[in-house]
């Protein structure tokens, strides 16, 4: 058995980047086996670290791109891994997941090529990554990632608990998560000092959508920026940033926002874009102030958020 010093000196972690190398063999295939690898899939391998995952990943497809931030182990992977994977020195927050792929593979991602992502990804940017990955979430199929078992409860997190916020809407509203198993902290070197949890997203089961997403967003982060007051409250600036008058949507805004589930927060969405539709400002002429009605809403048979 190695000492500590020994594991130091074989694997170099820089607590900067927030590495911490799972070691345990069995856990790494059972991550892998996870991803449902098929020969013609292509795998974006998000921190590859020591190669743990990137050898089993290699071995079911020829189409592996593995991203690492660290220059030293991007030169010892990209040796030892030439020609069976890309291994691509940059930061996965400046990856674009269309240009590089298309750049790297010579192939581009269309309806029938879609992306699967997999990697114990780094807790200090957990949620910046799944963000990014949401944004993409047309192009991707799967995606099994390594993370936190604290941020893990709260994506898959259900209205009316105090893990259900933004990270919860947005993760469900983009995704169909789902958390697989728990890995402690002696699988990793260094040990970290929390558990892990091993969660897989599907994005070929997405089960929402909305007219405008950006408002989705906007509407979702305001809601929850106050979560002990009602919504009312919390979305006083939202609503004049987008000239909506709360009193003109059918809503009980007198809720809070943790006890609306997913699909009410679609709903709201569309009801407020609908709303800025038929909203004209007041406008005034001479000295004669015109004022335009807002279109009653719910009058339009194809304006639906959700896929049925």
């Amino acid at each position: 058995m190695i000492s500590n010093e020994e594991k130091y000196n074989k694997y170099k972690p820089k607590k900067f980047l927030g590495q911490n190398f799972l070691v345990d063999e069995n856990i790494a295939k059972k991550i892998v086996s996870s991803l449902e690898i098929k020969p013609d899939d292509i795998v974006i391998e998000i921190g590859p670290g020591q190669g743990v995952l990137t050898k089993y990943i290699s071995a079911q497809t020829d189409k592996l791109i593995a991203v690492e931030l660290d220059r030293s182990i991007h030169e010892k992977l990209s040796a030892e891994y030439s020609g069976k994977a890309k291994i691509i020195h940059k930061d996965f927050l400046k990856f674009d997941l269309e240009k590089d792929i298309n750049e790297i593979l010579d192939v581009s991602i269309s309806g029938k090529m879609k992306v699967k992502v997999i990697g114990n990804i780094p807790y200090n940017i957990t949620t910046e990554i799944l963000f990014r990955l949401f944004d993409s979430a047309d192009k991707m199929e799967s995606a099994v990632l390594m993370m936190q078992k604290e941020v893990a409860k709260r994506l898959t997190a259900q209205p009316n608990t105090k893990d259900y916020g933004i990270l919860a809407v947005q993760t469900q509203f983009s995704s169909a998560p789902k958390i697989l198993f728990n890995v402690p902290p002696t699988a990793f070197f260094p040990k970290p000092n929390v558990e892990s949890s091993i969660v897989r997203f599907s994005f070929n089961e997405i089960k929402y959508r909305v007219a405008d997403k950006q408002l989705f967003k906007s509407l979702v982060r305001n809601s929850f920026s106050q979560r002990r007051k009602t919504m009312k409250n919390s979305l006083r600036n939202f609503c004049e940033a987008n000239n909506i008058s709360l009193d003109k949507l059918e809503f009980d805004f007198s809720r809070r926002a943790e006890s609306l589930s997913v699909q009410e927060f679609t709903e709201l969405s569309d009801r407020i874009t609908e709303a800025k539709l038929f909203t004209v400002p007041n406008q005034e002429i001479g000295n004669k102030k015109i004022m335009f009605p807002i279109r009653r809403l719910g009058t339009r048979k194809n304006f639906q958020s959700k896929i049925l």
